[in-house]
């Protein structure tokens, strides 16, 4: 008993000094989290350009970060597009016809283009795709070079934002349209970009079904460049492929529009490995008629949502190069012609067809006459946005119906050892394919701290605690003042929301918009006796910070990879604590926080509980649904959105991941982030779970009346019942 005491007052005598026992002395910083997220930026730069040398050309990768997992529609003839005003029969001649047409690509999306068909047997069939500002009728007078073939020219949604809207709830965003099918379809683990490239793949399913010797090629420009790269990539049955405007490195793919961010697509794929999968097949690069674009961020009078930052602008030549240097390196066999503005047609089409092929377009191109542009079709850009919106729409009303399928049918629910088991799965397949995991943390720990606060009741400690190079945890601990010498205490982590700071949960006055959210609970619960961390979270910085998420996108990772690596430090720093119960570590967040309480708890099991407040809802119907007016898709956090959680797991599946630990949702009536009514209906499956369990006793949610903000009188109860902790007199 003596040396425990003696323990304790060394122990309070360098708490009062100003320094926490095993760590060093810590140097105020004038904002630690900017420096924060210039680590993290530095940390994601560096793992972009080391996934050049780690990427393996695979198809199967390439389908996944497409979202490629629709069955195709077959089909075995076009549909007319026209009515009497305007007839489908655009332009005849004695060489060919010239049609408006729709085909079906899945169960309730088609494409729509123009297709020019000529009279003769055709010498090839081409699917030109323009640029996504292109419309097909502004293309047809560039494809002489092809005269004599069959070619259909799809048109792609543009990068207007006439129709980003939703006029039954008075909200028009300047969302361009490809933004605005982007937001609602990623976190469903679709596309924009595949939804195209579907579209080129029908045809393709067409041509060859009717006529399987003609020779089929791709060719595409900007936008259109990608899609028939990752088309013929995909399809053996593509003769060749030329693509003008789009090839290059895309490290840099972060800077790009948003509609371009595809999950996983330089961990696995570059443009280099694009087009090596095509090989040996011919394959003509064009450093040429990039798009010129930079996207606005300030919306208009009137409208409402900032987009995402975003420019397309025209690679330099030498980095162009270098890349077509990595096709040749990865795929020897690879046939590559780069094309400048003095290659001829002749040499552009004996590079890209049989040589009898060639010849015959060539001869085709002297004596047949070529239409002029046509007049553009008005409503068709308008059809393909909306048919695309309603499509997704409908895959959100059935993703709930898959994550039935493939989560909740499969959980043991006979014995808690049989559920634990399971979880284990399902808790790396969430942090592995939906969150991103990086290595474990590899630096040594390298524990600083200072005094920055004391009351009568608690001091309090900044702490700073290093996880990779370049990447740190900081937080303010909040130590009571011991009643009982030597008492280890349970530990509650209270994580601000977004833009907030760790003092944010300590604040006490009420003149401050931070104590209106947070209500100092860091604080009051140190009061009653637990031990309280309050960490920072790199969602700070607005564009600093979101830039952060589509850096990591391509990677495979998310925000949430590096705060998981960070939280996984501060666990292992204060399990070791001699004043923590290292079994007894709860979770309390709001709002961003809660965010991260519904994610961190259920990837890392070391959190004996997690609550989470102002946050829980139905989330995946927050990011997608057009019918919301609290919708992500009206905002300007274009950073919020999950690949494929749709499918895998809303609020209700992470709670199960944190199950049978106890589990608890804080709601406030008036808060915006949600309605009560379908924060319910997220939350019955958890409270029908835990009861299946045996358990209904771990869960709970609390309503009360009032908006975005801690509330802690439920919470408080919660923690001192799972925690086992009575406030000391």
């Amino acid at each position: 008993m003596l040396a425990r005491l003696l323990l304790f007052f060394a122990l309070s005598m360098r708490l009062a000094e100003g320094q926490l026992p095993g760590t060093a002395a810590l140097t105020p910083r004038t904002d630690f989290s900017e420096q924060m997220v210039a680590g993290i930026d530095r940390l994601a730069l560096r793992l972009l350009a080391a996934s050049r040398a780690a990427r393996k050309p695979s198809r199967d990768k390439l389908k996944a970060a497409l979202g490629l997992v629709d069955p195709r529609v077959s089909f075995d003839a076009f549909e007319l597009v026209g009515d009497l005003n305007q007839p489908a029969l655009l332009q005849e001649s004695s060489e060919h016809r010239i049609y408006r047409v729709r085909w079906p690509v899945l169960d309730g999306l088609t494409g729509e283009g123009l297709y020019l068909q000529p009279k003769a047997k055709p010498l090839a069939r081409v699917i030109h795709v323009p640029d996504a500002d292109t419309a097909p009728e502004k293309a047809l007078a560039s494809l002489r070079m092809y005269a004599g073939c069959e070619i259909v020219i799809p048109c792609l949604i543009n990068r207007s934002h006439a129709f980003s809207r939703n006029d039954s709830l008075g909200l028009a965003t300047q969302l361009s349209h490809r933004e605005w099918i982007h937001r609602q379809s990623f976190v469903l683990g679709r596309h924009l970009i595949g939804y195209e490239v579907q579209k080129v793949l029908a045809l393709i399913d067409h041509f060859a079904k009717h006529d399987p010797g003609t020779p089929i090629h791709l060719a595409g420009q900007g936008e259109g460049g990608l899609m028939v790269l990752c088309a013929a990539a995909l399809e053996d049955r593509v003769h060749s492929v030329s693509s003008s405007g789009y090839f290059g490195p895309r490290e840099g793919l972060w800077q790009e529009p948003l509609e371009r961010n595809l999950f996983g697509w330089l961990r696995d794929l570059g443009d280099a490995e694009l087009v090596a999968l095509i090989a040996p097949r011919p394959v003509l690069l064009e450093h040429a008629h990039y798009p010129e674009l930079v996207i606005p961020t300030t919306p208009p009078p009137g409208l409402k949502a900032r987009s995402a930052p975003g420019r397309l602008t025209r690679p330099d030549e030498a980095p162009f190069l270098a890349e077509t240097e990595r096709v040749r390196q990865l795929q020897p066999k690879s046939r590559l012609l780069i094309a400048e503005a003095q290659t001829s047609r002749r040499t552009r089409l004996q590079h890209l067809f049989p040589a009898a092929t060639a010849e015959a377009i060539l001869a085709t191109q002297d004596r047949q006459t070529w239409p002029n542009e046509l007049v553009i079709e008005a409503a068709q850009q308008k059809r393909q946005v909306d048919e695309m919106q309603n499509y997704t729409q409908r895959l959100l009303a059935q993703s709930e119906s898959e994550r039935d399928a493939a989560f909740w049918k499969k959980l043991p629910l006979a014995s808690l050892p049989a559920y634990e088991k399971h979880n284990l799965t399902e808790r790396a397949r969430f942090g592995q394919d939906v969150i991103g995991r990086l290595p474990d943390p590899d630096q040594p720990m390298n524990a600083k701290s200072r005094l920055v606060r004391e009351t009568e009741r608690v001091r309090i400690y900044e702490v700073t605690l290093e996880v990779w190079q370049d990447v740190f945890a900081w937080g303010w601990l909040c130590l009571p003042k011991e009643a009982s010498p030597g008492t280890r205490r349970p530990v509650v982590v209270c994580q601000h929301g977004l833009e907030g700071l760790p003092e944010d949960t300590f604040t006490t006055d009420p003149t401050q918009r931070a104590y209106t959210a947070y209500q100092a609970f860091a604080l009051r619960l140190a009061e009653q006796g637990f031990v309280t961390f309050a960490p920072h979270h790199p969602y700070r910085g607005q564009d600093a910070f979101r830039a952060l998420q589509r850096k990591l996108n391509p990677l495979g990772l998310t925000l949430f990879s590096v705060i998981i690596g960070q939280h996984q430090r501060l666990l292992e720093w204060l399990k070791a604590q001699p004043f923590t119960q290292a079994d007894k570590i709860a979770f309390y967040g709001l709002s961003y926080g809660g965010k991260s309480a519904m994610r961190i708890p259920a990837i890392l099991p070391d959190y004996a509980l997690s609550i989470c407040s102002g946050d829980f809802n139905e989330w995946v119907r927050k990011c997608a649904s057009t019918d919301l007016p609290m919708s992500y898709l009206y905002t300007g956090e274009y950073e919020i959105w999950e690949w494929n959680l749709g499918r895998t797991f809303n609020y209700a599946e992470m709670a199960a991941l944190i199950a049978p630990r106890p589990f608890m949702v804080e709601r406030g009536h008036d808060d915006g982030v949600g309605t009560d009514a379908w924060v319910n209906y997220e939350y019955a499956k958890v409270r029908r779970l835990y009861a299946k369990l045996g358990i209904p006793e771990r869960t709970e949610i609390e309503h009360f009346n009032a908006g975005h903000q801690i509330h802690s009188l439920g919470t408080f109860a919660f923690l001192k019942r799972h925690l086992g902790w009575k406030s000391e007199p």
